[in-house]
């Protein structure tokens, strides 16, 4: 042994990473990588998910597609900008909004859906306290 001690030899023989779990039986660090997400952990449990989820996206597009090749390009560009000036205009944060006018642009405004029945403003996590969600949307806190 050398002159400085067990200790020392035991520090200097064995690599820091051989202490450290790999494998299925890891244990999470968060000093090191944070808190874990579980959905950022699940897959898809459906083929379908993932086209469900981009439905409303897809089906823009092939309208816009559709558009452009009947009525040429300025029809899409329009039916685009009114879709802007449309999510702009929004209530107050802590209210709900029916986006009614953006229902009316996608003719979806007669169509009774998912949302429309399971949709309850008054269970909706976004309601808070006023004051605080307009102060934080004006950037005041």
């Amino acid at each position: 042994m050398n002159s400085r001690g067990a200790a020392s030899f035991l520090k200097d023989s064995i690599p820091i990473t051989e202490f450290s779990a790999s494998g299925p039986f890891e244990g999470h660090d968060l000093l090191r990588r944070g808190f874990t997400s579980v959905k950022n952990e699940l897959l898809p449990s459906h083929p379908l998910e993932l086209s469900e989820k981009n439905f409303q996206l897809n089906q823009d597009k092939t309208n816009f597609a559709t558009l452009r090749n009947i009525q040429g390009l300025h029809a899409p560009l329009k039916l685009q900008m009114e879709f802007r000036a449309v999510k702009q205009v929004q209530r107050l944060p802590f209210l709900h909004s029916s986006n009614i006018a953006l229902d009316t642009l996608r003719g979806n405004a007669e169509c009774i859906s998912f949302e429309d029945i399971l949709n309850d403003p008054s269970q909706s996590e976004v309601m808070g306290e006023p004051h605080m969600m307009m102060e934080y949307k004006l950037g005041l806190l």
